[in-house]
C-alpha cells in the first residue's frame, strides 16, 4: 500500500507515459500473480497544450499498478488498473486502464538469447489522451552475456479509436546494464521516437528520453529506479522513475508462491 501511495502529419507531443520500462524475459509461473508498480514523477519541464483538457505532467506523479498473471511458461497476461495521477494537492484521479498479453518464446538449454512479443490495449482519460482508446504492438529481444545484458523493444503504436486518428508512431527502447554484484546492475535505458509510419526517420518532431538507471534485487521484492532527461519534442526535461516488484503472492498469504 506505501508503494501504490508513493497521422499523417505531426502528432502531439506525448507526457511521461504510466508505465516507462524496456521489456525483457521476465514471465509469471503458470498459475502465479505479479505485481509490479510503476511510479513516475516529472520535477522539471515545460507546460503543453496540445489538446484543451490535456493534463499537465509537470509536477504530477503517476502511479500505476500492473498485476500480471502466468497462463503458460511463454505467456502471461497483465492489467493496468487504474493509471492514476496524484497532483501537487495530493488528489488522485484514476485515468483509465490497459491490458496487455506478454510471450516469450521456448529456448533451449544455454541459450542466452531470448525474443518475444507483446500486445496492449486500453482506453484512457481525455485529459490523458485525445484519443480514448489505443493499442501498442512490441518486438522484444535481448542477450545476457558475462554481467552485460542488452535489450530492445520495437514498439508500433496506433490508434484505435478516437477523434483524431494518425498514422501509427514508431519508438525503440534499449537498455544496457552491467551487474556490479549479484544483488546490483547499473546502465542505461533510452527510449527513442523514430516518427510514423507516414514519416518514418523524424527525429527531430519525435518524443526522446534517456535515463541513468540501477536494478536491484531485495530478495521477494526488486526495484528499477532511473533519472532521466528528455529531449526532442519532450516537453518533460526531469523524470525520476521506478518500478517496485512486489511478491504479492507472498503478501496474501499463498502457500505455494515461488521463491
Amino acid at each position: 500500500m506505501v508503494a501504490l501511495a508513493l497521422g499523417a502529419m505531426a502528432t502531439p507531443a506525448l507526457a511521461a507515459p504510466e508505465e516507462i520500462q524496456v521489456y525483457m524475459d521476465e514471465m509469471d509461473k503458470p498459475g502465479h500473480f505479479g505485481l509490479d508498480t510503476h511510479i513516475n514523477y516529472v520535477p522539471s519541464g515545460e507546460l503543453t497544450d496540445d489538446y484543451p483538457g490535456q493534463q499537465q505532467s509537470l509536477h504530477q506523479l503517476r502511479v500505476t499498478p500492473e498485476f500480471s498473471y502466468g497462463i503458460t511458461p511463454n505467456l502471461e497476461a497483465g492489467l493496468y488498473l487504474p493509471l492514476a495521477t496524484m497532483n501537487a494537492r495530493g488528489r488522485i484521479d484514476p485515468g483509465g486502464v490497459k491490458t496487455r498479453l506478454k510471450f516469450i518464446a521456448p529456448r533451449a538449454d544455454g541459450q542466452n538469447w531470448w525474443w518475444g512479443a507483446n500486445f496492449e490495449i486500453g482506453h484512457v482519460d481525455h485529459r490523458l489522451d485525445i484519443n480514448p482508446w489505443n493499442a501498442e504492438l512490441k518486438g522484444i529481444i535481448g542477450m545476457r552475456t558475462g554481467k552485460w545484458t542488452l535489450a530492445e523493444n520495437a514498439n508500433i503504436d496506433f490508434v484505435v479509436s478516437g477523434p483524431e486518428p494518425h498514422s501509427p508512431q514508431v519508438e525503440f527502447d534499449t537498455k544496457l546494464a552491467y551487474a556490479m554484484t549479484k544483488k546490483l546492475s547499473l546502465g542505461l535505458e533510452s527510449y527513442n521516437g523514430t516518427g510514423s509510419f507516414a514519416h518514418f526517420g523524424s527525429f527531430g518532431s519525435s518524443d526522446q528520453s534517456i535515463f541513468a538507471v540501477a536494478d536491484i534485487d531485495m530478495g521477494h521484492w526488486a526495484l528499477n529506479i532511473g533519472v532521466g532527461k528528455g529531449f526532442g519534442t519532450n516537453a518533460d526535461h526531469t523524470i525520476v522513475k521506478a518500478i517496485l516488484s512486489i511478491p504479492l503472492e507472498r503478501i496474501l498469504g499463498r502457500k505455494d508462491a515461488a521463491d
